[in-house]
């Protein structure tokens, strides 16, 4: 698996974040039984720089927690069966890995989070990632009934880890 982890703000994450997303993103692979490789980008950045993409790629001029950014197109959330059909469209040909998508972070809303919900930045900065993973393998919360189904897989993810809150 490669999971590409850019650092791209002077503002610090006092913690190990590097190993805290390898975790999760390993985690949340294993608990959608995802049957492949995968490549996955990182960017942890700021405020100000996850508003600009926030506005230039939802039309939402604000800063947000996390973006997701997912190159497969499923048929229904974590169904892998159709992917080889079009590999080209979907896997690294040079790796073979699946191409599953890009997670972008602000460290300033990890920070902000965890002090405005009562528990850690290493809790906070788990959860975004398994949300955005659930994201990358198609899972939604726009309706109630999606809504459900994401936040347990995440809190499920999350437990199997032992980041609590």
């Amino acid at each position: 698996m490669t999971i590409s982890i850019s650092y791209e703000t002077e503002k610090k994450l006092e913690l190990p974040y590097t190993e805290i997303i390898e975790k999760v993103i390993q985690e949340a692979m294993d608990y959608e039984a995802c049957p492949y490789e995968a490549e996955i980008n990182v960017v942890l950045t700021d405020n100000e720089e996850i508003q600009r993409i926030n506005q230039e790629f939802r039309g939402m001029d604000r800063a947000t927690d996390v973006l997701s950014f997912p190159l497969v197109d499923y048929e229904t959330p974590a169904d892998f069966s159709h992917l080889e059909d079009a590999a080209e469209d979907y896997f690294n040909l040079e790796t073979g890995e699946l191409m599953l998508g890009d997670i972008i972070v602000s460290v300033e809303k990890v920070q902000e989070q965890a002090a405005s919900y009562g528990h850690s930045q290493t809790r906070e900065l788990a959860f975004l990632i398994a949300h955005s993973m659930l994201h990358l393998f198609g899972y939604d919360h726009m309706e109630d009934e999606e809504r459900v189904v994401m936040e347990r897989k995440q809190a499920e993810v999350l437990d199997r880890l032992g980041y609590r809150r």
